[in-house]
């Protein structure tokens, strides 16, 4: 790719093959995520020439008057923060047909826009791409000893123990897998992230579907949700908390202001997994919602490492964001999806695979580590598999442990004991 606009030093994605493929198969690809995630470099990586919208104001002007003159360049072409000149995508769509070529457009955005935007996609014309914060693998701190797509494909695994202490994991997940934050200490970054939670605040909440927000409430809704990272928090929890004073925000208004967040990329959500059971256990039906970063909620509830190490028991919930995280990334680059197993009995099981068919499931539990907590885990995963009924849904392809440190082992049932910083897709 020597006639590409990689940028020096450029480390690469997972999703880099993924966009490779969508290249071949489509005329436009669309890579969607958080701001600072680095898709504007990923995007470079696969493109022969650029416009980028947001730091140039003329480009944003020539779009509004004559949007077919700015798609004229070497392709693929990167139409970067493409969603502040809505007014480009019709164009784009237009020349997608007239062409007939694939690999002709690479669009990045930070902002879901509104449906009306985008409503004309056709079919085969566009590809979605998702881009998140960098995992461990992608960062360099994880070894990527076991192979997310061998233990899909119920490989037995194993690793040394992990050379990162727990204070290390704590470290990283206050620093985040941000490209242009990984030199940083956890301090440093965790001031520049505070600063992004601001930004979004005050003007990327109300800017992403033109309606106003209070800022406040917007910060209020970020600690809340940190405070409740990992859980299937309500509306009406977080309504209260956003409203203060005793007082409970109407849940259609909390979920405009999650809406508002989801559609920024910084907040996703894990719906529930619905498999089929031998018991007549009643499944939870409410998604469990995680900032697309640990960093974020570090940020939000204003925290800092040392006091992550001080309340372990919260961190184990931030910890299992930050797995969460690297889980999809890997697993979007096997054609998996991720939810989570919660049911009236009480059994939660942190994690479910599942191919994109459905015919295939997976199961993982996060844990800090541990032999009472590894146990715990594997426990429960035992009691999942005897739940689920496998004459339905099959044999679970892996059931696993994820963990903060220590060794990668397997017991002699099959279930896998893997540290997050020997994992890779």
């Amino acid at each position: 790719m020597a006639d590409r606009l990689t940028p020096p030093g450029y480390m690469p994605r997972v999703v880099d093959s993924e966009m490779e493929s969508a290249l071949r198969a489509s005329p436009a690809v669309v890579v969607e995520g958080p701001r600072a995630c680095g898709k504007t470099w990923t995007g470079r990586r696969h493109a022969r020439s650029e416009v980028p919208f947001d730091a140039v104001f003329e480009n944003r002007l020539a779009a509004q008057i004559s949007p077919a003159d700015v798609l004229e360049g070497l392709v693929p072409r990167l139409l970067d923060e493409w969603q502040i000149a809505p007014g480009v995508w019709d164009a784009m769509r237009r020349a997608c047909d007239d062409r007939g070529q694939k690999g002709q457009f690479i669009l990045t955005g930070s902002a879901d826009p509104p449906d009306d935007a985008t409503r004309h996609t056709g079919t085969g014309r566009i590809i979605r791409v998702r881009m998140r914060p960098m995992s461990l693998f992608e960062s360099g701190e994880s070894s990527g000893e076991v192979s997310l797509s061998a233990l899909l494909a119920s490989q037995r695994s194993s690793a040394p123990p992990s050379a990162l202490g727990l204070s290390g994991i704590v470290g990283l997940a206050c620093r985040g897998g941000w490209p242009g934050l990984l030199g940083d200490s956890p301090a440093v970054a965790q001031r520049q992230l505070r600063a992004y939670l601001d930004e979004i605040s005050r003007t990327d909440v109300s800017r992403v579907d033109g309606t106003a927000r209070d800022p406040v409430g917007v910060r209020r809704l970020l600690a809340s949700l940190g405070r409740n990272t990992s859980t299937e928090a309500t509306l009406k929890t977080l309504g209260q908390d956003v409203a203060g004073g005793g007082e409970t925000l109407h849940s259609q208004t909390v979920k405009s202001y999650l809406n508002a967040l989801i559609r920024l990329f910084v907040v996703e959500e894990l719906a529930v997994w619905r498999p089929h059971l031998r018991s007549r256990a009643q499944l939870r039906r409410t998604p469990k919602r995680y900032f697309t970063d640990p960093s974020l909620a570090v940020a939000a509830l204003r925290t800092n490492a040392g006091q992550l190490m001080g309340e372990l028991s919260y961190f184990g919930l931030l910890f299992e964001s930050m797995a969460l995280r690297d889980l999809r990334v890997y697993a979007q680059a096997n054609d998996w999806e991720l939810s989570y197993y919660q049911d009236s009995s009480g059994l939660e099981v942190d994690v479910i695979l599942t191919s994109l068919d459905d015919r295939e499931w997976a199961a993982a539990e996060v844990k800090l580590g541990g032999t009472e907590l590894i146990e715990e885990g594997a426990a429960s995963l035992r009691r999942l598999r005897d739940r689920v009924d496998t004459a339905e849904m099959g044999e679970p392809r892996k059931l696993m442990v994820i963990t903060a440190g220590g060794r990668g082992f397997e017991y002699p049932d099959g279930i896998s004991v893997v540290p997050i910083t020997a994992l890779r897709p």
